[in-house]
């Protein structure tokens, strides 16, 4: 019989995880839309923490049922979240090493390289959605458009920011600092989408399996 309270369990602190994810995404959109960045690095990294402690806490659940011995359809979808794990702890580091740099630096110049990151970290706030609907759902459609987004979208953004980034260094060698930033911010913001999209294939893996587990609320 399906363990429908430990599931749950495993479910909604893997959506916390998520919704920690989106708000240290809306905290940098926000602190640039207001050109507001103190105190930036020190909420994003609070997030961090609960983050690494959620992962700490699944990772542990995870293993004890493993250890109990799981049916086959439950061990897939445990499977899913033990591997999924690591992807969403690198997608909170990324996304606090993005909001790190732009408390150090976006005080000091409203430089358009800086403000290029805006579209991409709306886009992967929209990712982060897709993703979160995908798995409380159970949607491989919403999986797939996690995929869709990455490949069409994020990587044309990751290299309109280089590509920026690059002029800038070439044009005005004085803001090279600026412009190393920039690149490694879209760096960071790019590796998160390829982290965001790992989840996603597993997900999609999940449902399309047809596993019973994928049906348990």
């Amino acid at each position: 019989m399906l363990n429908l309270t430990g599931s749950a369990l495993i479910r909604a602190r893997f959506l916390r995880m998520l919704s920690i994810i989106l708000d240290e995404l809306h905290a940098i959109r926000e602190a640039n839309t207001r050109a507001e960045f103190a105190g930036l690095s020190a909420r994003t990294e609070l997030l961090e923490h609960e983050t690494n402690a959620l992962d700490i806490e699944l990772e542990d659940a995870c293993l004890a049922a493993f250890a109990r011995g799981l049916p086959e359809y439950e061990l897939t979808f445990h499977l899913m979240v033990f591997r999924s794990l690591s992807n969403l702890e690198r997608v909170g580091d990324y996304a606090f090493k993005v909001a790190r740099d732009l408390e150090t630096f976006a005080p000091s110049t409203r430089s358009a390289t800086l403000q290029d990151a805006l579209p991409l970290i709306e886009l992967l706030s929209q990712m982060v959605e897709h993703l979160a609907f995908a798995f409380s759902e159970l949607d491989a459609a919403a999986a797939r458009e996690v995929m869709r987004m990455d490949f069409e979208q994020v990587d044309a953004l990751y290299e309109q920011m280089n590509r920026a980034s690059l002029t800038r260094l070439v044009e005005h060698p004085e803001d090279s600092e600026m412009a190393l930033t920039a690149n490694r911010m879209a760096r960071h913001l790019e590796r998160l989408g390829d982290h965001l999209v790992n989840v996603a294939e597993r997900v999609e893996t999940l449902v399309s399996g047809n596993h019973p587990a994928a049906r348990a609320g």
